[in-house]
């Protein structure tokens, strides 16, 4: 790739949107002897976004490739038209993916660390820095060759915070925009980071027309960490915007109620079974990665509690837990991921009888599955430490078919739309919890419907295709 383009690129994208994952992922069909390629498509705001704006604007998405297949498909020149995937080299994608990104940015914006013991900014720390600067440097020529004279960029999340400086330089006639889908970090922990790379990373952003978050309270928060790193003001003139992602209703609905969904709820019923007296169990159901900031561990503690504080809800209530597996690349990840099982496994151990196993823990990705225990839900447990949004707290409410109480952290971006119609708990207190698990478990049907009613309708004020053009014509305006 070039280093410099002063100059509009012959492809003339208009609107590019760069991030770590791309709308497409590709695999090496190991049951086909051709070695022929399979593209697997995701979903998701930023791929409903770019639909919307239609197939005449001359969009472009710049992704990294991410797997063996992905590189393959580089290498084959394989591709979908208005994707350009880029072969990063593996061992500075790891650096920086997994060095950089998700043991130090997520760590701190998530307020994740021991801090007894870590972190460690350490000469290993640096060599994998310079690779999350080259892996931003990639992107950013990826984008000014392909980017038309004043087009419109829209780059997303902490692996490119570096991203859009580095484009501003090569490119100081585009229109930029960067958008964090964490939490951000308050100023004392975000210094936890060394000084330089604490004023690289707000510099990066900084070098966007536009730095938009999930919540109002992440925008302020990186506002305070400008002021405490760099100085009064926002010295760029870079613009703050707030664009709270909310659920797709119409998609979450007619999904849910497919074939498969109503054959996971058939399977679902059959573990939950029957209370002593032959009614319906409650539910109290969470759905998430097996991500350290998701708080699982306490949650299904918070569940012990209620058992104890409350023996009446033996063998009439089941957890339905499913906790998906998460970077299992980093050992920390594969600890909590075992943690989770073994906690779940006690509780059963303890309190299960022959016609009752209180937690019902699956940890194979199903989303079908995870609908189904949507739309069974009694009770929806969203307990992180800290999350930039959480559509978990959002999808529930949407599909749930008799009404479901939320028990939502104050911690979750969610918090902010949904505060006032959930049960709001301290992340961190067990007892807590249990207490609002119990308060849901007791809500007459009717509260539970109003609630439920409030909460979808606040869910799903700002779609995924909406949320991104709002972006665009924010940075347009």
């Amino acid at each position: 790739m070039a280093s410099t383009a002063s100059t509009a690129s012959t492809h003339g994208a208009e609107v590019l949107v760069a991030s770590n994952r791309g709308p497409v992922s590709y695999e090496v069909r190991p049951d086909v002897g051709d070695g022929s390629l399979h593209a697997k498509r995701g979903g998701g705001g930023l791929v409903s976004g770019l639909s919307a704006i239609g197939s005449d604007a001359n969009a472009l998405w710049v992704c990294a490739a991410l797997s063996d297949g992905d590189r393959e498909a580089v290498r084959r020149g394989v591709g979908e038209p208005g994707v350009r995937m880029l072969d990063i080299p593996a061992d500075v994608h790891a650096d920086a993916y997994n060095g950089i990104a998700n043991s130090v940015l997520w760590f701190v914006h998530h307020m994740l660390y021991q801090t007894p013991l870590e972190p460690v900014f350490d000469a290993e720390f640096r060599r994998q820095w310079a690779s999350y600067e080259a892996y931003n440097r990639a992107f950013a020529q990826a984008l000014a060759e392909e980017a038309a004279e004043g087009a419109s960029v829209v780059i997303q999340d902490y692996h490119l915070a570096l991203a859009p400086r580095m484009l501003r330089h090569l490119r100081p006639d585009l229109r930029i925009g960067h958008f964090s889908h964490t939490p951000w970090a308050s100023p004392d922990y975000f210094r936890l980071l060394p000084d330089d790379i604490a004023a690289e990373l707000l510099g990066g952003i900084l070098g966007a027309d536009r730095a938009a978050f999930l919540t109002q309270r992440w925008a302020d928060a990186f506002t305070a960490c400008c002021h405490s790193v760099l100085g009064p003001g926002i010295p760029s003139g870079t613009r703050i915007g707030v664009h709270g992602l909310g659920a797709d209703a119409d998609f979450l609905r007619e999904r849910a109620h497919r074939p498969d969904v109503a054959e996971r709820m058939t399977a679902l019923r059959a573990e939950i079974g029957a209370a002593p007296d032959g009614g319906a169990r409650k539910t109290i159901v969470r759905v998430d990665r097996t991500e350290l900031s998701k708080n699982i561990v306490r949650g299904l503690l918070a569940y012990r509690q209620l058992l104890d504080d409350h023996p009446e809800w033996r063998e009439r209530v089941v957890h339905v837990a499913f906790a998906y597996p998460s970077r299992q690349d980093l050992a920390v990840y594969r600890d909590y991921t075992a943690e989770v099982q073994r906690v779940a496994e006690e509780i059963n151990s303890a309190y299960g009888t022959p016609d009752w196993t209180p937690v019902v823990l699956h940890v194979k990705d199903d989303f079908a599955r995870s609908l189904a225990a949507y739309r069974l839900a009694d009770v929806a447990l969203v307990n992180p430490i800290r999350d930039g949004m959480n559509l978990v707290a959002k999808e529930i409410p949407v599909v749930s078919d008799a009404g479901c109480v939320l028990v939502l952290s104050r911690e979750a971006g969610a918090y902010e739309e949904l505060g006032e119609d959930a049960l709001t708990v301290n992340p961190y207190d067990i007892t807590g919890t249990a207490r609002a698990l119990h308060q849901a478990l007791t809500m007459p049907d009717g509260e539970r419907a109003e609630r439920t009613k409030r909460l979808a309708a606040a869910a799903t004020a700002l779609p995924p295709a909406q949320w991104f053009l709002d972006q665009l014509h924010a940075l347009d305006a």
